[in-house]
This record gives structure tokens, C-alpha cells and sequence, in this order.
């Protein structure tokens, strides 16, 4: 009788925990597509608000800690440039950027996008610098037909940097060893644990250079008609300009505020109305042409909120197109 009453235990108990095993419910619902909102303006062609801001990045937006997570800003601007492709009233795109930069691979895939998108729609991409547009900021900015600047914000950085913490003095003094076991003596190249050797900083350093041509490279494709690759060179040494700087250098066209930067691009493309649209997600409102989308904060704790699942001390190294004094 106990049998049976453990076997029929037994078989309710299996029954109950097979349901449970096909149950797959998330309690996090996953970001909604982009959907366009209109700013401002009327008529047919559509003039297309596209948002940099922020740390650049490859890694889903929302921090460490957070249950929602948003697609990275590289996804965002390829979804945004996907969408904005297969409409035919876009007639032009203003990338508002405010960023001091980021990874280097996020900020060349964006820059990549963006020529893409120019290359097979034909459709003018204008860059607008906000607050600052520096670095990874600038290398997308290169991308656009033409450059120009709120009269406060600050640009240039363009430079590579990597960086480290050496901890190696302080593990000493509580008393702390490091024991790595490697297959090579420059397994553990840019270790925070020692300090390179020089030969590990000429390793370092000739990838730096290499990434550093690159930046210079993408500035020139774009902009040759005004400045020589040895002009460029000369402007690369990691300074920042103001915007009157900038304009000087010839790295920047413009100076003005995003509503002339509209203005310009409706004479450049020859109307006198268009809508001014967004793309944004549920939850986001897009209210006027300062909106900013995917809001990212470029301020210290914004980027280890956005980047702290690999910006730590530990993580390796990590080569970024990036403004951080």
C-alpha cells in the first residue's frame, strides 16, 4: 500500500516539475523596434536626427546592475541607418554627437556604417557636435559630408590610448603574491600585477601607432580637400580645441547651434520644409530636436556605469579612441 502511495507521489511530483521545465517566461520584456517620431516640420522629405551619445561602445547599454538592458550603440545606429535606408523620404541625416569617445572598434564600425549608408543611398550625412565630440566623438564625426560645432563644445583628441593600473607596489605591502603560470613570457603582456617590461612597451606602443594611423586615415579620406595627411599628423597629438580652434584647423566646417546646422542642410538639399524625425523606443519621448537618444551620460561614473563590465583595473588591456583626462 506504501508503494503505491509513493509511486502515485512519485509520478505527481515528475508531472509537476516536467511542466516547470517548459516553462520559459522572462519577467525583463525585450526593446521594443524603433519607431519614428516627428519633431518638427512638414512635407515630404525628412531630414533624419540620429544620436551618438555617451561612451561608445559595443556592449548592451543600462550598467551591471540593471534588469533592463538596451541594445549597444552600435547596434542602435545599425538599426537606425537599416530603417532610415529603406525609407525613401529620407533626404538627409544630422548625427548629433556628444561624446568623449570609446572603444576603438565601436567607434570604427560606426564611422564604417555611416560611409556605407552614404554609399548606397546617396543620402548626405551632416555631423553636429554638441558638448564633445572628441575622439571616438571625432572619428565618427569624419564620417559626415560636413562638420560643425555648438560654439561651446570642445572636440579634437584624436589620439589612441590604453591604460592600466600597476598595482604591483601595493600587493607587496599587504603582503600579497601573484602566481601566474603562462605558456610565454608575454602571455601576460600589460599584466596590472608588474610593470611592462620595454620591450612589452614597444609592443604596445606599435599597435597604438597602428590604430593612431588609422584614426588619421579615416580624418583624411573625408577631409583632403582641406588638410594634407601631414597637416592631420601635425593636429593628432591628443589636444583638444574649442570650437574656434577647430574651425581654424579646418577640422570642423561650422560653428552654430543644431537648428542652423537643419537650416544648413535644407539649403544644401535644396527645400525649404521637411520633417524633422527620430527614431526612438517605448518609454523614450523624443520631445524636441535636443532629445537625446540612447541617453548616455559622457561623464566619469556614466562610463563605468556603461562600460563596467570590462573598464576595471583586472580586465586586460583595452585600446580606446577616447578623451579622459
Amino acid at each position: 500500500m506504501l508503494n503505491r502511495y509513493m509511486k502515485w507521489s512519485i509520478s505527481i511530483l515528475f508531472f509537476f516539475l516536467g511542466g516547470c521545465a517548459f516553462v520559459n517566461m522572462s519577467l525583463v520584456p525585450p526593446p521594443s523596434p524603433l519607431q519614428e517620431y516627428i519633431i518638427e516640420g512638414e512635407g515630404r522629405p525628412k531630414i533624419l536626427l540620429l544620436d551618438v551619445s555617451g561612451f561608445i561602445s559595443e556592449n548592451e547599454r543600462g550598467g551591471a546592475l540593471s534588469l533592463v538592458k538596451e541594445p549597444s550603440l552600435v547596434a542602435h545606429v545599425k538599426e537606425a541607418l537599416q530603417k532610415a535606408e529603406k525609407d525613401k523620404n529620407i533626404w538627409g541625416v544630422i548625427v548629433k554627437i556628444n561624446s568623449p569617445g570609446g572603444t576603438v572598434t565601436a567607434s570604427d564600425i560606426i564611422y564604417h556604417e555611416l560611409m556605407n549608408f552614404k554609399k548606397k543611398t546617396r543620402v548626405p550625412v551632416h555631423a553636429c557636435i554638441m558638448g564633445t565630440g572628441t575622439s571616438g566623438g571625432y572619428y565618427i564625426a569624419a564620417a559626415a559630408d560636413e562638420i560643425s560645432s555648438h560654439p561651446s563644445a570642445i572636440t579634437g583628441s584624436i589620439g589612441v590610448i590604453a591604460m592600466k593600473f600597476n598595482i604591483e607596489g601595493l600587493l607587496t605591502k599587504i603582503g600579497v603574491e601573484d602566481e601566474t603560470v603562462k605558456s610565454g613570457d608575454k602571455k601576460d603582456l600589460f599584466s596590472p600585477f608588474r610593470a611592462n617590461t620595454p620591450e612589452e612597451k614597444k609592443i604596445l606602443q606599435s599597435i597604438i601607432d597602428s590604430l593612431q594611423s588609422r584614426f588619421i586615415d579615416a580624418v583624411f579620406e573625408n577631409r583632403k580637400d582641406l588638410l594634407s595627411r601631414k597637416e592631420i599628423e601635425v593636429l593628432s597629438d591628443g589636444r583638444i580645441y574649442t570650437a574656434d580652434q577647430a574651425l581654424d584647423s579646418k577640422l570642423i566646417d561650422h560653428i552654430g547651434y543644431l537648428d542652423d546646422a537643419i537650416e544648413r542642410m535644407k539649403k544644401s538639399l535644396g527645400i525649404e520644409h521637411a520633417q524633422i524625425i527620430t527614431y526612438y523606443r517605448s518609454g523614450e519621448y523624443p520631445v524636441t530636436i535636443y532629445s537625446a537618444y540612447p541617453a548616455n551620460s559622457p561623464s566619469l561614473m556614466g562610463l563605468l556605469n556603461n562600460h563596467s563590465d570590462s573598464s576595471t583595473p583586472f580586465s586586460g588591456v583595452e585600446f580606446l579612441y577616447l578623451w579622459k583626462p
